[in-house]
């Protein structure tokens, strides 16, 4: 007998919607909506998949990496997103008019965060994650929903402690044609760094209405979890959040922000470097890196960049700041996950015991302190 379940995902997109009705999409696309670069549409997502298939990944014993191939359930994750359910929020606005000039507005961002209020005093906390290059819209769907499973059902976790992953979906081409489509991949980032941007932006808002309102918040976190070029799209939000936060700090929306594989420059995290704030919108950042990480070597090589951050790390630990905790993947990765080694074994159960709240140095977690400073760390598989 199957043993068949939904998972829900919500998601926000700057792709075009597919198929005649915009508010029950039959997907997104490989282009910006027509509304604009900047236009975040706010949906969920329930997809039918059979628990019995599932639980072979999650059992599955990845050696040095431990227990959990979440990497290898996003293509049967992907294969049942093909046939999911899509409700986008609908939304009566003005494109013409600054949104706080409209009366009656209703805008699709107010429903999806009231629902995830409504999900959140429910013990569950929010990880908003940003997914990477060539990635389609069944992929991305797929990679989330693996991601939100794997956090569920560590036998590490903290039990009474959900967590809800949010999508963020942008047209990262899809095409496989590494050197074109990753050049355009790149114009396409910025612009949809933008649109991340003015989400952030519309999540420190609706925080501070519910702060004026006195409700209580519910004592559950937001987390922020970028993978390979998603962390270039964040560099980008940054910008954004900067020029629309009065003052000289960036709201401090998130608790932890999880910088995977980043395919950005090893010196973004430096002050005065493009990352060099990402610290301000957090309690905590971890930065987790691969030396033999394949995807990054050809970034550097046939794109012309600098060492990648998600290679060998930052470029001068000490020149970081001190709430940005490096942690070297390399011992336990050993190939066998080269670029999405946050969705196996011992690298996902270390970013859900971050999100439990367990301190960094904590005996549970399968890594050892590096050097001195206090936040350099190294994965071990024993």
């Amino acid at each position: 007998a199957l043993t068949m379940t939904e998972l829900r995902l919500f998601y926000a997109t700057n792709r075009n919607h597919l198929g005649g009705d915009r508010w029950h999409p039959d997907g997104y696309g490989k282009k910006f909506s027509d509304d604009g670069v900047e236009n975040l549409r706010f949906g969920r997502v329930l997809v039918k998949v059979d628990e019995s298939k599932m639980a072979k990944f999650l059992e599955r014993d990845c050696g040095s990496m431990g227990q959990g191939d979440g990497e290898g359930l996003i293509k049967y994750l992907a294969k049942c997103a093909e046939s999911a359910d899509i409700v986008a929020y609908r939304e009566k606005i003005n494109r013409s008019v600054a949104e706080d000039q409209q009366e009656n507005i209703k805008l699709g961002s107010q429903a999806a965060f009231s629902d995830l209020q409504t999900i959140m005093r429910q013990q569950s906390d929010v990880l908003l994650f940003i997914h990477g290059y060539n990635v389609s819209w069944t992929d991305a769907v797929g990679t989330a929903l693996s991601l939100q499973t794997m956090l569920n059902s560590r036998p590490e976790r903290d039990s009474e402690q959900q967590v809800q992953v949010v999508l963020f979906t942008w047209p990262s081409d899809g095409m496989a044609l590494p050197f074109v489509s990753y050049k355009s991949d790149r114009s396409e980032a910025a612009g949809s760094g933008n649109a991340i941007g003015r989400g952030i932006l519309k999540v420190r808002d609706f925080l501070a209405s519910l702060r004026r309102a006195e409700e209580a918040l519910c004592k559950q976190d937001l987390h922020l979890l970028c993978h390979s070029m998603g962390n270039y799209l964040l560099e980008n939000a940054l910008e954004r959040c900067d020029a629309f936060t009065p003052g000289n700090a960036l709201p401090r929306i998130f608790e932890h922000i999880f910088l995977c594989a980043p395919d950005v420059d090893d010196t973004a995290l430096e002050e005065g470097h493009p990352l060099g704030r990402a610290h301000e919108l957090a309690r905590s950042v971890s930065v987790y890196h691969n030396r033999g990480d394949a995807a990054l070597v050809i970034s550097d090589f046939t794109k012309g960049n600098p060492d990648r951050l998600g290679s060998n790390g930052p470029a001068r630990p000490a020149h970081v700041h001190n709430k940005v905790h490096q942690v070297d993947c390399t011992p336990i990765v050993k190939g066998l996950v080269e670029h999405s080694y946050y969705l196996v074994g011992y690298v996902n159960a270390d970013i859900r015991m971050s999100i439990d709240g367990i301190p960094h140095g904590d005996p549970r977690r399968h890594r050892n302190r590096l050097g001195v400073m206090g936040n350099q760390w190294e994965m071990r598989s024993t």
